[in-house]
């Protein structure tokens, strides 16, 4: 394992701050602007991303991601591009950890092992498959074994509900990071984001990878608030793809506003 989430969040301790890891689609609006947005994301501060492999029927998600997911898709990108634009943010940046969100699907077309093979090869850490939940361990062993075979982290979700042994049980599995979400429903910006401490608290005492808080994280105070309840850090993802989609006309401009969004959100960790 490439040890750059354990680190990540062993310095950022050290420092009492907690990790702002945002959201983005890859190839959205297309490959190259994509690249420079994630150059932007990077540049501004982010601690670790969470990178979206667009999919055709992406459950987990809002109007807004999918929306995102359409426009890579329309551009022409496929598994491939998604791949290749990541090793090209490696070439950019080697220490920042990278998640991606993909889809079953996703996977299953390429080939389970081929595809945590590719993975490996193209630098990411960690992957999470947001429609394999945990207590679907028989679908997840292959999952499970592909990832450790080619040193990729597995990451699994904490739903707010979960009981104590579906915590011990995502504890046991999960490598990374433990993607707690804060509410149920879909990703967006619609509805706020909750602060589930119990679990938090648990995945803490089960010795866990660290908790990351997820869905409805749109603005400084929920990051604020998330830090507080225990979480180690939050994901934000629908709030940025807005800007890219509120943006496409003019690159420039939408950087801009990424970068900002950004710095504001990683200065709510500092506690």
């Amino acid at each position: 394992m490439t040890q750059r989430f354990e680190n990540t969040f062993a310095k950022l301790e050290k420092l009492n701050e907690g990790a702002f890891m945002p959201f983005v689609s890859l190839c959205d609006p297309n490959f190259d602007t994509s690249l420079e947005i994630l150059k932007t994301v990077i540049d501004s501060g982010a601690d670790a991303l969470e990178l979206g492999f667009p999919f055709s029927d992406p459950s987990a998600d809002g109007p807004v991601i999918q929306q995102s997911d359409k426009r890579a898709l329309n551009s022409g990108a496929n598994t491939d591009d998604f791949f290749r634009i990541i090793k090209k943010m490696r070439e950019y940046n080697n220490e920042i950890p990278i998640s991606i969100l993909v889809y079953a699907n996703v996977v299953l077309a390429r080939g389970i092992n081929r595809f945590y093979k590719d993975a490996a090869d193209a630098g990411i850490d960690a992957v999470l498959i947001p429609d394999i939940p945990c207590n679907m361990l028989n679908t997840c062993d292959d999952f499970e074994k592909c990832a450790k075979d080619n040193d990729v982290d597995l990451v699994l979700i904490a739903p707010p509900n979960a009981s104590e042994d579906t915590i011990k049980t995502i504890c046991s599995k999960s490598k990374g990071y433990t993607y707690v979400v804060s509410r149920f429903g879909i990703t967006g910006t619609d509805s706020e984001s909750g602060y589930p401490v119990e679990v938090i608290e648990s995945v803490k005492m089960n010795n866990g990878p660290a908790p990351v808080l997820g869905f409805g994280i749109s603005k400084p105070d929920h990051v604020r608030s998330a830090i507080k309840a225990g979480a180690k850090g939050a994901i934000s993802g629908s709030a940025i793809v807005k800007i890219i989609a509120n943006n496409l006309d003019n690159t420039n401009k939408m950087k801009s506003e990424i970068s900002s969004f950004i710095k504001a959100m990683k200065e709510a960790t500092k506690q």
